[in-house]
């Protein structure tokens, strides 16, 4: 199975609310494989809106991503970030 990318663009208008969903995130992250690739480092915007922030995660599958995702300890972080943050997720299977 191929491993998944969880890939995240983020413009963060609370940082103190969004740190308390980044330190949840992190654990709920953890707990279902996800390691961080990239994580608020430097970027270029070629194309599309420009976020500040941008996130790279890589999980054991797409699957795995996913249920991180649903997961109740990821949803009970996630609802630190509504209002603080406009966010774009998507998950990509990694090419086999």
């Amino acid at each position: 199975m191929p491993a998944a990318f969880w890939i995240a663009h983020v413009a963060v208008h609370d940082a103190k609310a969004y740190g308390r969903y980044a330190a949840l995130a992190t654990d709920a992250i953890a707990e279902h494989g996800g390691e961080f690739l990239a994580r608020a480092t430097r970027h270029v915007t070629l194309e599309g809106p420009d976020r500040k922030r941008h996130v790279v995660a890589r999980f054991p599958s797409l699957e795995a991503a996913v249920a991180c995702y649903n997961s109740p300890a990821y949803q009970a972080a996630l609802e630190h970030a509504k209002g603080a943050a406009e966010r774009d997720l998507v998950v990509v299977e990694a090419a086999e």
